[in-house]
């Protein structure tokens, strides 16, 4: 947990802004007993006679119209406790508005099918189908980087689906998420339908371990997520744990458009991003000139109070994450990579770095800092380009900037990533795609139908007809 942004106070959370400190609020520590009424409250709410699908499809609705009509007012929350500029969090809260949408979109689909059972000669005589339902009440464990549409990303499945939800926000952005459980309750989300806790990682391992959840969805860093898992047992577990995002760029690139690309998915909310781009792979032939148009992008950002509209960058998420970045810095500075850009903090604010001729196998090549820092290598030809993509780290995106399908096609075949994204950059995504990491990236996917069929199991109904 942050050091100075969001503080445990015996019973009580301090939420901190990250621009200057100051106290944006307070909320109480959920403490064990209460915990222990809120799972009951969630476990009565599975047993309780479901809502209908259509129902369920208009409350969700009701929640995206609640989101859309007070945009605005999520959005300077978000940029007031979290890390993102206003502009940032407007985009944010657009996607919340989209992924509740969806959820109602999808609970209206949720079925089933019938089981041909005479494909067996032991079937025939028999009939059935089997149809989705919820595998139990769901334990959501969001992050501070993506306070509002990541938590709408666990309520709006789970709700969509009729599995009752406990939630439990990073205690840096309690608000945020505390502001989206009210709309859905006063949209008519029935009781013990939606809840929240508020705690730090103790309260999150107490939550996750409870034989009361079934499913646990995880968003967050590899080693909390690698802890959680240890606890579980026999539970569904959907884990989004991030890694180094990837960008090669082939010599025949578009390299305004790939410049573009890159600078935004390299120091959007500041590199803190499960897709960052962190990792840039560049064709000698285009090298200079990439490396003079992604220096010039990121001195030409403007770092300043989160709510100024024409901020271009915010903070990271307190001092302690400001002093760990800068030492990551300081450390390839000294292993002998050049700072083409940026290279200083102030506070929290760091400002976008480009570094350039890190040793190969350097940290900073296989681990994600989670700051505005990205990197620069420079290989000769597209076999080293490949070579260097499939020698990657486990991540949820790799992308290539190419205008030749056959090393787009060799670029999935090869990358370590749940998905490669051809000319942009590795932080693309729509709220409705498949969304999740390979290998140690994570398990399981969300984009609401992906994370409804995850916190789902097929129950099934076989019937032997009369006579048969």
């Amino acid at each position: 947990m942050s050091d100075v942004a969001a503080k445990l106070e015996h019973d009580v959370i301090v939420v901190r802004d990250p621009d200057d400190e100051s106290v944006v609020g307070e909320v109480n520590v959920t403490s064990a007993a209460e915990l222990d009424r809120i799972l009951d409250r969630a476990v009565a709410a599975l047993k309780a006679p479901p809502l209908a699908a259509h129902e369920r499809s208009k409350i969700l609705t009701n929640v995206a119209a609640r989101v859309e009509a007070e945009a605005e007012a999520h959005a300077t929350l978000i940029a007031t406790e979290g890390i993102k500029t206003i502009r940032e969090a407007r985009r944010e809260v657009a996607r919340c508005v989209e992924t509740l949408r969806l959820s109602a979109d999808e609970a209206k689909r949720i079925g089933g099918a019938v089981v041909p059972f005479d494909q067996a000669s032991g079937g025939v005589g028999r009939m059935g189908w089997w149809k989705l339902q919820p595998a139990g009440v769901v334990a959501a464990l969001t992050p501070f980087n993506d306070p509002l549409n990541l938590v709408a990303h666990k309520l709006g499945p789970a709700f969509a689906l009729g599995a009752p939800v406990v939630l439990k926000p990073h205690p840096q952005t309690p608000f945020s998420a505390l502001k989206l459980v009210e709309h859905f309750l006063a949209a008519g989300a029935p009781e013990g339908s939606v809840q929240i806790v508020f705690g730090g990682a103790e309260l999150g391992a107490q939550l996750a371990s409870d034989g009361r959840p079934r499913v646990v969805s995880f968003t967050g860093g590899r080693a909390a997520g690698t802890a959680i898992a240890a606890r579980l047992g026999l539970k569904r577990y959907l884990a989004e744990l991030g890694g180094v995002g990837v960008v090669a760029v082939a010599a025949d690139a578009d390299l305004e458009a790939a410049a573009d690309s890159i600078h935004s998915g390299a120091f959007w909310a500041a590199g803190q991003n499960c897709v960052h781009s962190q990792r840039i792979v560049v064709d000698s032939k285009v090298a200079p000139e990439l490396r003079e148009r992604l220096s010039a992008l990121a001195g030409k950002m403007q770092l300043g109070p989160k709510r100024d509209a024409s901020t271009d960058m915010g903070p990271v998420v307190d001092r302690a994450a400001a002093r760990r970045v800068m030492h990551e810095i300081d450390q390839a500075r000294a292993d002998g990579a050049r700072v083409l850009a940026g290279g200083w903090s102030e506070g929290t604010r760091v400002a976008p770095t480009w570094l350039d001729g890190l040793p190969a196998n350097h940290k900073l090549l296989r681990h994600e800092i989670f700051g505005p820092v990205a990197t620069l290598e420079t290989v000769s030809g597209t076999p080293e380009l490949l070579s260097s993509l499939a020698g990657a780290g486990d991540a949820i995106h790799a992308a290539i900037f190419t205008r030749c399908l056959e090393t787009s096609l060799s670029v999935y075949a090869i990358a370590n990533a749940a998905a490669v994204i051809v000319n942009d950059s590795t932080d693309f995504r729509i709220d409705a795609m498949p969304f999740g990491g390979g290998g140690q990236a994570g398990l399981g996917r969300e984009g609401v139908a992906e994370a409804i069929e995850a916190m789902a199991e097929k129950k099934l109904y076989v019937v032997r007809r009369s006579g048969a």
